[in-house]
């Protein structure tokens, strides 16, 4: 009976370890999976991360570039040159395509502190648009900068200077 317990000690020893071995073998696999659904995780953020940077660099670029832009808008106003006006045409449109948008205001608009810098209030119809000094630009849905704006302060408007009314 001695060699039939010894045998069954070792059967139950081997099987005991066969156990530690399958339970250590299946947290190492838990492991292993959670590590690599932490790395596909990290993968998908450094992109997400690169895709901003590169976001937040183009926005700084044109944002640079927008003084350059009123510059050459101010120029058209005062050329007949077509090659000039073509240029400007495609450097507007090659930003455009990059995810520039000119925020679209009109004189008579409610003002918009959202969109709207006030330069001036000046007679007109009360928080109204009156005049656009500088256009305003948001690039990929962020506001670049806000449109400059004259806006009404409800009084009407007197004689101008020089006038003989005065």
């Amino acid at each position: 009976m001695d060699k039939k317990t010894d045998s069954n000690k070792k059967v139950d020893k081997n099987t005991e370890k066969i156990t530690q071995l399958e339970h250590k073998l299946s947290e190492m696999e838990k492991n292993w999976i959670r590590a690599l659904a932490d790395y596909k995780n990290l993968e998908k953020r450094v992109t997400q991360d690169k895709l901003a940077l590169v976001e937040f660099a183009n926005s700084v670029l044109i944002e640079n570039l927008l003084p350059v832009l009123d510059n050459f808008e101010m120029l058209i106003l005062h050329t007949d040159d077509e090659g000039i006006k073509l240029s400007i045409k495609e450097f507007k449109n090659v930003l455009s395509a990059a995810g520039l948008n000119q925020i679209d205001i009109n004189p008579g608009d409610e003002f918009d502190p959202e969109k709207m810098d006030a330069i001036e209030a000046v007679a007109g119809e009360k928080d109204k648009v009156i005049e656009i000094i500088r256009k305003g630009y948001s690039f990929k849905n962020n506001q670049l900068r806000p449109v400059s704006v004259k806006v009404g302060n409800g009084q009407k408007a007197g004689p101008k200077k020089g006038d003989k009314n005065e």
